[in-house]
């Protein structure tokens, strides 16, 4: 009898079959998941990487302009001095003229001491009216004194305090003091010959019988004998400036512009220009016939 049961062709070899096993013990799609959290790590890190070399790029290019430009060396390069600063005609020593010594306390304490109390700070006499300072400075000398080219930068005065009128200036040892002249020595040592200045001709020098000039040395006034240096120079040389009493002058060191010459406990010294009223007293004098 025929056997009618369908031939049904061999079942094909599964997976498992070819000798290999899938591995049960982790979900499917695990290793595309490692791979792409690797990938995606990776394009962070490069990402991070561009990001601060760029960075660094942009912070060293402002150093390399500022280092290369010539213009910002100029305004505040290093090794400059913080000294006080000096005119064009030249610049002290500082061996002979220390910082410290602006900083003196003699000045305020003498001052407190006077009962003066500055104001609030006002500009310094204009330099540019030292012609007119000059000019009435030998008002009362009866010759003008503006260029120091006239008579008067030659000739032989006092100067006399504007509000101590009968003190004048008078050399007293190596200082030069506000003193009485009442002797015949006392008026010897009070008159000056004024020629024009050593380190600028349209200012002042201030010369002694005895051939020595009155300079500055640590902010004090003395009379010295001319070593022909430029420190001197610029030390002996005062320029007019107008002054608010009636034919007085202040009188402005040529090397320490904003300091003038005033007494203080009738000491002739070198001070900064103070906005106060016996400041502006205590630093004009008027130029007047030699009492020699």
């Amino acid at each position: 009898m025929p056997d009618n049961t369908s031939q049904h062709p061999p079942p094909h070899p599964t997976s498992w079959e070819n000798g290999w096993t899938p591995d049960s013990s982790r979900a499917p799609g695990t290793r595309r998941l490692w791979l792409a959290g690797a990938l995606a790590l990776t394009t962070i890190a490069v990402c991070a990487t561009a990001i601060v070399i760029t960075d660094k790029q942009s912070d060293d290019t402002p150093r390399t302009k500022a280092a290369t430009d010539p213009s910002s060396i100029g305004a505040e390069g290093p090794g400059l001095l913080s000294f006080a600063s000096p005119s064009k005609t030249g610049t002290p020593t500082p061996g002979a003229h220390t910082p410290a010594a602006k900083k003196s306390p003699s000045a305020s304490a003498t001052a407190a001491e006077q009962g003066s109390t500055p104001s609030a700070k006002a500009p310094a006499p204009s330099k540019s009216a030292s012609s007119q300072g000059g000019s009435s400075s030998s008002g009362s000398g009866g010759s003008s004194g503006s260029g120091g080219s006239s008579s008067s930068s030659s000739a032989w005065k006092s100067v006399r305090s504007v509000n101590y009128p009968d003190r004048y200036w008078q050399v007293s040892g190596d200082y030069v003091k506000l003193n009485p002249a009442g002797s015949t020595a006392a008026r010897r040592a009070s008159t000056f010959k004024v020629v024009k200045g050593l380190a600028k001709s349209s200012c002042y020098s201030f010369t002694t019988a005895d051939g020595s000039y009155l300079r500055h040395r640590n902010f004090i006034l003395r009379a010295e004998r001319n070593d022909g240096s430029s420190l001197f120079k610029q030390d002996a040389t005062f320029c007019p400036r107008p002054s608010s009493y009636s034919g007085a002058v202040m009188l402005e060191s040529v090397n320490y512009p904003g300091r003038y010459l005033r007494h203080q406990n009738f000491q002739l010294k070198l001070d900064q220009y103070q906005n106060s009223s016996l400041f502006r007293a205590d630093s004009a004098f008027r130029l007047v016939a030699g009492l020699n």
